[in-house]
């Protein structure tokens, strides 16, 4: 048997693979066992923000391999503390959960949002369609689309799925009883689609109405990944919570709920907790993470180079308009909005050396490690070039 059917004879069938089997990876490129280069336009779906065996990754990784791998969040940890300091005096935020996963980070943040409320009289947790949060059941149950929701029913009662970008849905749907708005900034799953600011705008009157907590999906959109920390910035608000994971780790499953004053103390010893979260040796990379971002300019180049590569797509947008009818998102975090599925064209891309990914079913997803060049970003954009060239109308 080959991989493909060894892997489906022994797993849930919950994946549908890609036949690219992976021997390593470098940088920008992941290299096959095929013994063909790739470049990674994906990253690892926004995991790979310093690419792929990043030196200083590794040489932390192996440092604190060495000292201890697991010891239990009954110990003091300095590498787990170190982490949590750089995230609060990175972000402002006060407080920090650490979880092995995005998933995990957003069912955290909507017990605490349950527990801050439990003694206000609020009890309606608020979400908008076409969001994904993670495939846990209280995520679940904050999303809309029968696709990640379809059977494992019921769900969890109290959520409201309101229009994404629909500043009167919002309005209609708060009241005094809501006790948490929950939102990315940029839907990922959802096509890559930006929060407007007439939405944001409005979520911030309500809160300031109604006074119900906000909570931002930061997973993929992130440290770094719009150039900025988080994809909030480029509004003018500050959640009182931010559930972050994805790159946190560098590679390593770690996750995160940031917590402002308001939150501070909701949780007491034994209310929330997890055997893995904050493994030291995922912290490790995290801290290189955190450090890479705020002190190598990195978030700059993510603006810079981000700018380019929009640009470049938009390009394309001009030459191909009966295919592409869409360009967005910001930073390195972009979509291609196509008139017809995208599945084919990333397969071709794939044979022609490139990995994008294809989501909603009609966007071209690009999340590459932030650490990718202008002439990297034209290498890919060029095979795209290639590839629309076979499928224009």
């Amino acid at each position: 048997m080959n991989l493909l059917e060894r892997e489906s004879a022994v797993f849930f069938s919950t994946y549908k693979r890609i036949p690219l089997e992976v021997e390593c990876g470098e940088g920008v490129y992941l290299y096959g066992k095929d013994g063909r280069r790739y470049l990674d336009l994906f990253g690892g779906l926004a995991v790979n923000a310093l690419g792929h065996c990043h030196p200083r990754i590794i040489e932390a990784v192996e440092r604190q391999i060495r000292r201890y791998i697991h010891a239990s969040n009954f110990y003091l940890q300095d590498v787990q503390v170190e982490l949590a300091e750089r995230l609060v005096g990175a972000t402002g935020y006060r407080r920090v959960f650490l979880c092995n996963s995005g998933t995990e980070a957003i069912e955290g943040a909507l017990k605490i949002a349950r527990r801050w409320c439990r003694n206000r009289n609020k009890s309606v947790l608020i979400s908008f369609e076409n969001a994904f949060h993670g495939r846990t059941m209280g995520a679940l149950s904050a999303m809309d689309r029968e696709k990640y929701r379809g059977g494992f029913g019921p769900l969890l009662p109290g959520f409201l799925s309101v229009p994404f970008n629909d500043p009167e849905a919002l309005r209609h749907a708060v009241d005094e009883n809501t006790a948490a708005v929950v939102l990315e900034f940029i839907q990922g799953e959802g096509g890559v689609v930006p929060a407007t600011e007439e939405l944001v705008a409005e979520l911030k009157v309500l809160q300031g109405k109604f006074g119900f907590l906000v909570i931002a999906d930061e997973i993929q959109t992130g440290l770094g990944r719009t150039g900025k920390l988080f994809a909030f910035q480029h509004y003018d608000i500050h959640p009182h919570i931010a559930a972050i994971a994805k790159s946190l780790g560098g590679g390593l499953p770690l996750g995160a709920i940031l917590g402002s004053e308001e939150v501070a103390y909701v949780l007491e010893p034994g209310a929330h907790g997890s055997t893995f979260g904050g493994n030291p040796v995922a912290c490790a990379a995290g801290t290189v993470l955190l450090d890479e971002l705020l002190h190598r300019d990195l978030m700059e180049h993510v603006a810079e180079v981000g700018a380019f590569f929009a640009g470049q797509l938009m390009k394309l947008k001009k030459d191909f308009p009966l295919l592409i009818t869409d360009v967005r998102g910001k930073g390195l975090m972009l979509g291609m909005q196509l008139t017809q599925p995208g599945d084919a064209i990333v397969d071709r891309m794939r044979e022609g050396g490139v990995l994008i990914n294809c989501t909603a079913e009609t966007v071209l997803r690009f999340l590459p490690p932030l650490i990718i060049s202008q002439a990297e970003i034209a290498e890919g954009v060029g095979k795209l070039r290639e590839v629309l060239r076979e499928f224009q109308i």
